[in-house]
């Protein structure tokens, strides 16, 4: 029999905070080393972009529930804080590390940071192995004909698709050996001393309401949906009234599920005559949306920051007042179905995908405001916001972004609101000063007659406020600042 070996091996969890489909921990443990399983809270090497406030509580929810999963198979999470590379090298030399083993990151900053670490422990004669445990494909194995990247969403997943099905994920190990921490090892960190949970004030009541972060919750969510509401997703997903959409994407954006189990639940409860080919086609074709973003990301590293159309480096965006940035913040626009979304999102850490792009179009269409605005507030408020997703979606609604035509993407916020929430039920539950209001009025409350609004105590301007400004006359306006940067409208 060969030696078992007695050096350890690192796996380092970053953005897959799982132990089932989980690549690199499966090879880390077919290696037979005893682990030295991390977590390091980078926000301090260059170009990495500190989490926002609600990504900072899913996260300490979410390493406490892979530590005691991690505990359970006989193995721990050690955590650590600072920048990652002075970090992982002084523990691979520390620990006399024969290998280390990670999902592959995307972001440029993380991606420069990953190679200058491979190339010191190279450099050492350890073994750097690297994975795709957060994808389906790729961004550099979907190419066009020419051998480009794509610009468009849907060549892009039509390719993606013509590729075939996944791999069908890795089974969850059940038992793993531990190492010993290492005596000259950097200093671990508690949870508790990350400084990732609020405390004058907690402001994450609705979060844990709303919430179960983790592993285990992402598999109950997806079993969920998939027994219920997706046998009517491609016609409940934006209605923001029903519980029609999945709410997985925090729990993808932490890699506590995979897409890949969700790719096969997904095929398999269609197969068994759960899901009807429709509804499944149609919520997978989401998740190749998130691939989109991460094709884009890779291949347009500042996306985040900059123009991914550099047409629109000349649009004349509005310097907006802290007053009017403040107030779409926070629900006050005077337009329900906007208010209704910033309201949801500040309560509960996400907003209905449908109502992400109203509330998203007022900002850099009503207002003018810059996208960035918007996709700063958006990564510090959502527990989903990720760094492709986040302003791949940001830019798509703004116009600069990939397969954007602007000219048909200024949504109308009140024929929004009376088109996928009818009965106002979701205004009614985020807006609740207008609740009484019947539904002929209750979308557009400035057109209400003043017995209406008196009968029900509503005073516009004190008790709910005014609209913002007049979306006939904002969409002109916005019209004319595309056309001054010369967009192709067709």
């Amino acid at each position: 029999m060969p030696p078992i070996p007695s050096r350890p091996a690192i796996v380092w969890f970053r953005d897959d905070l799982r132990l089932s489909d989980h690549p690199a921990l499966q090879a880390a443990r077919e290696s037979a080393s005893p682990l030295i399983c991390i977590y390091i809270l980078d926000e301090e090497s260059p170009g990495i972009r500190s989490l926002g406030g609600a990504s900072h509580w899913w996260l300490y929810q979410s390493l406490n529930s892979l530590s005691a999963a991690l505990e359970k198979t006989g193995a721990r999470l050690d955590i650590l804080k600072g920048a990652a590379k002075p970090i992982v090298t002084d523990l691979a030399r520390a620990a006399d590390a024969s290998a280390i083993y990670w999902t592959r990151r995307y972001g440029q900053a993380e991606i420069a940071v990953d190679r200058e670490i491979k190339a010191a422990l190279s450099d050492d004669g350890l073994t750097v192995k690297s994975f795709n445990g957060q994808l389906l494909h790729e961004p550099w194995d979907v190419q066009t004909k020419g051998g480009d990247f794509f610009k468009v969403y849907s060549p892009f997943w039509r390719a993606a698709l013509a590729k075939g099905e996944p791999d069908g994920p890795l089974p969850r190990p059940t038992k793993l050996k531990s190492a010993n921490w290492p005596a000259k090892a950097p200093k671990r960190v508690a949870l508790d001393r990350l400084g990732l949970l609020p405390k004058k004030p907690d402001w994450t009541g609705g979060l844990r309401d709303t919430w179960n972060p983790g592993e285990k919750g992402a598999q109950e969510r997806l079993s969920s949906f998939l027994e219920t509401r997706a046998k009517n997703y491609a016609t409940l997903r934006d209605r923001p009234d029903q519980p029609g959409t999945s709410n997985l994407s925090p729990h993808l954006r932490f890699g506590e599920i995979s897409p890949r189990q969700v790719w096969h639940a997904t095929r398999h409860a269609q197969a068994s005559g759960g899901v009807p080919a429709r509804d499944a086609d149609k919520f997978l074709a989401e998740i190749g949306w998130r691939e989109f973003a991460y094709h884009l990301l890779y291949h347009f590293p500042d996306l985040g920051t900059k123009n991914f159309q550099a047409k629109f480096n000349a649009f004349p965006w509005n310097d907006l007042k802290s007053t009017e940035l403040k107030a779409w913040q926070r629900g006050q626009t005077g337009y329900p179905i906007v208010d209704a979304g910033m309201r949801e999102l500040w309560h509960t850490g996400t907003m209905h995908n449908r109502v992400r792009m109203i509330a998203a179009s007022f900002l850099v269409k009503d207002l003018l405001g810059d996208w960035r605005l918007g996709e700063d507030w958006f990564w510090d408020t959502l527990c989903d916001a990720c760094p492709a997703n986040n302003t791949a979606s940001w830019q798509w609604v703004a116009g600069s972004g990939a397969d954007a035509a602007p000219y048909f993407r200024i949504f109308n916020p009140t024929l929004q609101s009376q088109k996928f929430d009818p009965d106002a039920a979701y205004v009614r539950r985020w807006v609740p000063e207008l609740a009484k209001l019947p539904d002929n009025w209750i979308h557009e409350p400035w057109n209400a007659p003043d017995p209406a609004l008196k009968s029900v105590g509503i005073v516009l301007g004190k008790t709910y406020p005014k609209p913002m400004v007049d979306h006939a006359r904002a969409r002109d306006r916005a019209l004319a600042a595309l056309a001054s940067t010369k967009t192709d409208m067709a």
